[in-house]
């Protein structure tokens, strides 16, 4: 009976299962739905940009952004390199975490914590696009799309109480849209002071996560939570406008910060060269010290006279004790023509004794080549009084704020200030004859050069002037010029205007600081950025 029950219930099955499968592909064949249409095939370039999205979610950001720029070179460059910089940033990540570690771990009562394998994998991270940001401040902002699904394997160990764990970091995604500032900008390498990192949105992170061996996320709840716990806390450390600061130099060392004034007088000098045909010669010093862009000081002519006598003081800011020096040249006043030089020296600020006044009588050379046969013979000399006055804490300026203007230089008139004009750059200038832009500035009578620049229609010139005042300009107005001057030796076409601007200075008083572009009048798209700061004691 047994049996016979089992072949009844076999026979049944198969009976069953074989008419079933006949009716289902009949019902399949004549009940199909009468309105089904065949679909429109469109090409790629008339299809709209939601449906694009749809069937290439992965397009990368500089097809769909214009304002992002593809970066293949980099992608190629960190995929060649990856073998080499994975293990040059697993060994960082050890050598910065490893005192980090001992130093918490005995809060926890936890007796060590070691990684017993760090490497990154095989899958070098790469960038969809890259966005630059353009400003008129010294600094230079990069908004980069970066994608990694790596192949990380992590293993951390972890002894307490007698036990042992490990955890293990494995199959990580990280999509990002961090903003890196690099400022400020500066001209000692690696130029620029400090890094500035921040995110531009949430993050998105995805990872699998190993505990004694157990996929840990595979557990309820558990996966979601922890992906939502990471993206809220980097988003509260460094979701815009917080960042992570790296600082990479000195900001007072990089930006060469004033850190101190050089008071110089002038006294007198002896046994001069006669230069003039009538046997004597018309003496003046200019003084300025290196790696400075401001204007040298001049003292006053001292006509048909061999052995001067000045008593001038003069006052300089300096930003780099140990490596500026103080160089005083000597020249013969010419009515026409070029000055003639009656010889020179340097005084490096090193060998002064800070707020100890000191007298120099210093040779006059003909050059500082110490191998030129010409400085052995007597040129005359000079007479000098330096004192070098460093700045006291409070009396630093603050490398914090970019916008900060710093302190105007002792001896700067009570009621009045120090004017300072910096020439960054132009863009679109252009001459109908020639194009070797120069900036002239006049102020109050008095006229500013910069340096010529060859055949550039963008020209960047990067000079500062000053000017001391007894009272606020605020009445007065900058006329800033852009002149070429021809290059050749000719009557025809010396020289032309490429553009101009009048620049109102009352809001430079009220704001202390203006960084602009300017459009030049009379040029069809040129345009200058001057940066104005009023300096006050």
């Amino acid at each position: 009976m047994g049996i016979l029950s089992i072949i009844t219930g076999v026979f049944g099955f198969g009976v069953g299962t074989s008419i079933g499968l006949v009716i289902g592909y009949y019902m399949f064949i004549y009940f199909q739905p009468t309105d089904v249409k065949d679909p429109i095939i469109r090409p790629l370039v008339e299809q709209d940009s939601k449906t694009l999205q749809r069937l290439l979610p992965e397009i990368p950001l500089w097809v769909k952004m214009p304002d992002y720029d593809r970066v293949d070179w980099l992608n190629r460059f960190i995929e060649i390199m990856w073998p080499y910089l994975e293990k040059a940033i697993c060994k960082t990540v050890q050598t910065i975490a490893k005192p980090i570690i001992a130093e918490q771990i005995p809060k926890y009562k936890i007796d060590s914590v070691d990684f017993e394998a760090l490497t990154l994998g095989s899958l070098p991270p790469t960038f969809q696009g890259m966005k630059v940001y353009v400003t008129d401040e010294k600094e230079l902002i990069m908004e980069p799309a970066l994608r990694w699904a790596g192949n990380p394997n992590i293993i951390v160990a972890v002894k307490a109480f007698g036990l042992r764990a490990t955890v293990q970091v494995v199959d990580l995604q990280v999509f990002a849209c961090p903003r890196i500032t690099l400022k400020p900008l500066v001209p000692t390498f690696p130029c620029f002071a400090k890094i500035v990192v921040s995110l531009m949105e949430k993050p998105h992170v995805d990872f699998g996560l190993k505990l004694l061996g157990a996929d840990a996320m595979s557990i309820p709840g558990l996966y979601r939570f922890v992906q939502e716990l990471i993206k809220d806390q980097v988003a509260n450390m460094y979701l815009w406008p917080k960042a992570l600061e790296v600082q990479i130099m000195d900001p007072a060392k990089a930006m060469k910060k004033p850190v101190g004034i050089l008071s110089v007088k002038v006294l007198r000098a002896m046994k001069l060269k006669k230069k003039d045909l009538l046997g004597a010669s018309d003496p003046y010093v200019k003084l300025k010290l290196t790696e400075d862009n401001l204007p040298a000081k001049k003292t006053t002519v001292k006509h048909k006279n061999l052995n001067p006598e000045w008593i001038e003081e003069f006052n300089m800011v300096v930003k780099d004790p140990e490596s500026q020096a103080l160089e005083l040249n000597v020249y013969d006043w010419e009515q026409v023509g070029a000055h003639d030089k009656m010889g020179m020296n340097v005084v490096p600020l090193k060998e002064l004794t800070p707020d100890e006044p000191k007298v120099l009588t210093l040779d006059l050379l003909k050059n500082m080549d110490p191998n030129d046969a010409l400085n052995e013979k007597s040129h005359g000399q000079i007479v000098v009084e330096m004192t070098y006055k460093p700045f006291k804490e409070d009396e630093v300026p603050d490398d914090e704020d970019s916008n900060m203007v710093q302190k105007a230089p002792e001896g700067t008139p009570a009621g009045g200030g120090l004017l300072v004009i910096m020439v960054h750059e132009a863009e679109d200038v252009e001459g109908k004859n020639h194009t070797n832009p120069y900036v002239r500035l006049l102020f109050r009578g008095e006229e500013k050069r910069t340096k010529h620049v060859k055949k550039n229609r963008d020209p960047r010139w990067e000079e500062e002037f000053a000017f001391t005042l007894d009272e606020p300009p605020i009445n007065d107005r900058l006329h800033v010029e852009v002149l070429s001057a021809s290059s050749r030796m000719g009557l025809l076409h010396p020289k032309e205007t490429l553009g101009y601007v009048e620049i109102q200075l009352a809001d430079v008083v009220n704001n202390r600081r203006i960084n602009e572009k300017y459009h030049l009048i009379d040029s069809k798209n040129g345009k200058i950025q001057i940066e104005l700061q009023w300096r006050t004691a």
